[in-house]
């Protein structure tokens, strides 16, 4: 059953009113989704912090906005590589010394069906430590500045994460012994779909004020599989942009602009495209799988989460 809550065009940019005075936080803003997320905030009137490991794609990707939104456009960007938590935790520093507020911290950055097991700086199999590991160290790290706007954190999640094992692989959560480029994808990002419904329950329970709403985009036209998947996997996916199945990199960043802003959403939900196989259509609410939320899965995944960082949330 489709959701109608936003009528037959679903949640459409249209919908925002003046965002000014607004700060936005965002992951990969750069390209793809981020980048359009990033323009549609700004054309609100938003303050934008884009966190972004590439320092010369960013200064154009900025350059590029403030030509679009004008040289008073308050967009911006502090180098964090999410692979590497000492980059992580000094972003997050440098961060709370330059804005007071933040209104939404979206969490839009990723890597993608990496084609050989690769492990980051601190030892992490790369599209867990990246899309997980990272984005949790992050979300704690800003939590409070976050709660003083009553703000919210915006997991952008992928419908892979109803492909692979469905779990959490705890016994070998690196892959040594079965590394497979697309599971292992799948895996990192339930962990942060469970990341993000776990927190939810931790901070109803300590009575703290952060939404946390979870969403994916879609099938979009971004660079995430041209920058970090196989030749084979690279070529399917350009063959796969040219068909119906896959929309707009903008349409792609409705579901986590929407996250970010619109009121009377459910936490409990995984927001997103509700048409064709939800990979494309108008954005509302989507199909939630009960395996993204398993409580006892859940729970385990934080204290793994919290002990292979060494990061402790203070709920």
């Amino acid at each position: 059953m489709a959701d109608t809550t936003f009528g037959p065009n679903g949640w459409i940019p249209e919908r925002l009113g003046s965002l000014a005075g607004k700060t936005y936080v965002i992951t990969g803003g750069n390209a793809g989704a981020g980048f359009q997320a990033s323009r549609i905030l700004l054309s609100k009137g938003a303050n934008v912090v884009m966190l972004n490991r590439n320092v010369e794609k960013s200064a154009v990707a900025v350059e590029e906005l403030k030509a679009e939104f004008g040289a008073d456009a308050d967009v911006r960007f502090v180098r964090m590589d999410l692979s590497d938590l000492a980059s992580v935790r000094a972003a997050a520093v440098e961060l709370l010394d330059a804005v007071a507020r933040i209104d939404a911290l979206i969490c839009n950055a990723a890597i993608a069906q990496v084609p050989t097991q690769k492990l980051t700086v601190d030892g992490f199999e790369s599209q867990l430590g990246t899309n997980h590991y990272g984005h949790f160290v992050l979300c704690g790290m800003l939590f409070d500045r976050i709660e003083d706007t009553n703000g919210r954190i915006v997991v952008v999640a992928s419908l892979g994460y109803n492909m692979g094992i469905k779990t959490i692989q705890f016994d070998d959560m690196n892959w040594d012994k079965n590394y497979s480029a697309n599971p292992v994808y799948s895996q990192s990002k339930l962990a942060q779909m469970m990341f993000a419904y776990e927190l939810q329950d931790r901070v109803r329970a300590a009575g703290r004020n952060v939404a946390v709403y979870v969403c994916h985009p879609g099938s979009s036209a971004t660079s995430l599989i041209s920058t970090s998947g196989g030749l084979l996997t690279r070529i399917a996916w350009w063959l796969m942009t040219k068909s119906p199945m896959v929309q707009t990199a903008e349409k792609g960043a409705y579901p986590e602009v929407m996250c970010a802003t619109e009121d009377g959403l459910e936490q409990r939900a995984l927001y997103g495209p509700t048409g064709r196989m939800e990979f494309v259509g108008p954005v509302g609410k989507g199909t939630l799988n009960p395996h993204a939320h398993d409580k006892a899965v859940m729970s385990k995944l934080w204290t793994v989460s919290e002990t292979a960082t060494g990061f402790r949330w203070h709920l």
